[in-house]
Formats: structure tokens, C-alpha cells, sequence
């Protein structure tokens, strides 16, 4: 990879059981990621994806775009859009810097209303044969 290289899009359906699996699983109990109808008492129309499992997309996604070696550094993200249930996110990104066997990614996600996250991703790739 190259500074200006693009990473191949990933399509995430967002489906009602990644949104609450990807809670529980980050232990985020908060309601509004598993309870459809306190989730409309508070202000909002469904159940939507905490940033715990947003931020474990992202960095899945680099790791997956640079491979099995990929060791993940640093990510930082921001949220926007929710990702509410029925939706697809659409992870795309964007080669920012080289540094030897690391690379800094600009990472963008959107949904049907919006973008949902921008971030940066710290990814090193060691050489074969270095642990």
C-alpha cells in the first residue's frame, strides 16, 4: 500500500442482532441498544449500534484490508448518523501516511441517512519472519 491508495468498500447489513449482540458482547447494557420500545421513549426510533462495535468494524475492516499480519496501533473514531436496524453501513478508506511497516487510514462509514463514522486507524504490517 501507498499514501493515496483507496481500500475496497465493505457493505455491513445492520441487523437487529449485530446492534444488541455488539452490546452485550462490550458489556453496554444501556437500553437503547436492546430495548426497541425505551429506545422510542427516549427520542428515538429503534434500537441503534453503540460505538463499541462501531469501533470494532473500523478497525476490522483495516485488518482485513491489510491482512492476517495487520496489527491494529491506534483508533480513534466519531460518531454521527446512527446505524439503526434494516440499514447498511458502507465502510470506505483512504491511505493517509507510510511510516516504514505502518500506515495511518482515514476510514469513513455511511448509512441510508447519513455518515455515521470518520475515524483514523494506526495499522503496522510487520515484515515475514518479525514478531
Amino acid at each position: 500500500m501507498r499514501a493515496g491508495d483507496t481500500l475496497p468498500p465493505l457493505r455491513i447489513p445492520v441487523t437487529r442482532t449485530l446492534v444488541v449482540a455488539g452490546a452485550i458482547a462490550s458489556r453496554d447494557y444501556q437500553d437503547v441498544h436492546h430495548d426497541p420500545e425505551l429506545a422510542r421513549r427516549r427520542g428515538s426510533p429503534d434500537v441503534f449500534m453503540n460505538i463499541l462495535t462501531t469501533n470494532g468494524l473500523v478497525g476490522r475492516y483495516v485488518t482485513d484490508c491489510f491482512g492476517p499480519r495487520a496489527v491494529l496501533r491506534g483508533v480513534a473514531i466519531r460518531l454521527g448518523a446512527p446505524n439503526y436496524p434494516g440499514d447498511t453501513m458502507v465502510l470506505s478508506g483512504t491511505v493517509e501516511e507510510i511510516d516504514g511497516d505502518t500506515a495511518t487510514v482515514k476510514v469513513v462509514g455511511d448509512n441510508g441517512i447519513g455518515r455515521h463514522v470518520t475515524g483514523t486507524v494506526t495499522v503496522t504490517v510487520p515484515a515475514e519472519g518479525v514478531v
